[in-house]
């Protein structure tokens, strides 16, 4: 992206959009009561909640009553339906793991994504989501690589059983399964919501708007997670921000200590931000934050450096929910991106006004 010597005047930026992900979907309801919903009304309550603190998207993800992460698409389908009633103009992005929680605290429990074609059939979601997130490049998810000792011992994550599991996750995301999924998803008119770790990813992600392998609207967002992911070194989030093409949209998302600063940061430059009990449950002090307050927070630190907060209609509007595009051509064109070089063209393309 560009920087002009005024973008980062919040006149010139767009309107904030705020991501909540408020379903904490590594997280055991005991370990925060009050703030990790279990029932599908409580589930919905929350949606609203979030909503009417500012956050315009809705990170998806489902919990049966036992209070593990649920993995049937039938509660997925109920959940979207009745969100999508109760706030219609939020933007609902399903979470593309579906669940990655371990069905037991048992040892040998593992913390995996579902296959691939169970993942596929999140295309088939009915009513269809705006977005499903998308991972490109199998990758190590090792969650608990800064997570602080205190900041897990006094939760079900202590227990041996599932502290192995989470720190040995895998996100499984090979090319020919991106390449199918991303087919399957814009054929039932779902935005593809990227989620990448690295530079290696924008470059992958490059490849197949290049390749025609997607056509549509480019929405980022850059994991600084570390434990395979990058970390949240400054360096690593500008130059993902600096590569990123002109007509994407950036999302900045870390994990505890680091979310508040990262989305501050994200704030300031005109990024998008992200927040929820899925990213932290504790605020700066180390006391527990639930996900609205922290929605609310960022609401005030944007008030305060001059940057509005989207409605609903408005962030749809910079996601461009609904739009798709009818050839590599015109996604570059719409992206910012340099054309495609044609054969025995010499040096970079360049994209010359009519």
């Amino acid at each position: 992206m560009q920087f002009l010597d005024d973008s980062l005047l919040p006149k010139n930026q767009d309107k904030l959009v705020i991501t909540a992900a408020p379903y904490g979907p590594e997280w055991m309801p005991e370990d925060f009561p009050e703030d990790i919903p279990v029932t599908m009304e409580e589930h919905v309550q929350k949606a609203v909640d979030c909503y009417n603190a500012g956050a315009t998207v809705l990170h998806l993800h489902c919990r049966e009553l036992d209070g593990h992460g649920s993995k049937r698409l039938s509660m997925f389908n109920e959940l979207i339906d009745r969100v999508r009633t109760a706030v219609p103009d939020m933007i609902i992005q399903v979470g593309g793991s579906i669940s990655f929680a371990p069905e037991t605290e048992e040892d040998g429990a593992e913390a995996k994504w579902l296959s691939d074609e169970v993942r596929h059939m999140l295309a088939d979601l009915t009513p269809a989501p705006e977005q499903v997130t998308i991972a490109v490049n199998t990758t190590q998810m090792n969650i608990m690589d800064l997570m602080e000792d205190w900041e897990y011992q006094k939760t079900s994550i202590s227990a041996p059983a599932l502290y192995h599991a989470y720190r040995e996750m895998v996100v499984p995301a090979g090319p020919q399964w991106v390449e199918e999924h991303l087919r399957r998803l814009t054929g039932s008119g779902i935005q593809p919501h990227f989620q990448l770790t690295c530079m290696p990813d924008m470059e992958t992600v490059e490849r197949l708007v290049r390749r025609g392998h997607y056509k549509g609207p480019l929405n980022l967002t850059w994991v600084g997670i570390g434990g395979g992911f990058d970390g949240p070194n400054p360096a690593n989030f500008m130059e993902f921000i600096r590569r990123a093409p002109d007509g994407s949209t950036v999302t900045l998302e870390s994990v505890m200590g680091n979310v508040l600063p990262i989305n501050t940061i994200a704030i300031a430059l005109g990024m998008h931000c992200r927040c929820g009990n899925e990213d932290t449950i504790y605020d700066p002090y180390g006391d527990k934050m639930g996900s609205v307050a922290q929605i609310e927070q960022l609401v005030r630190i944007s008030k305060e450096l001059g940057r509005p907060v989207a409605t609903g209609q408005e962030a749809r509007a910079i996601y461009r929910i609904g739009e798709q595009y009818n050839s590599t051509e015109e996604t570059l064109a719409k992206l910012g991106m340099a054309p495609n070089r044609e054969r025995g063209q010499r040096a970079v393309p360049i994209r010359t006004a009519a």
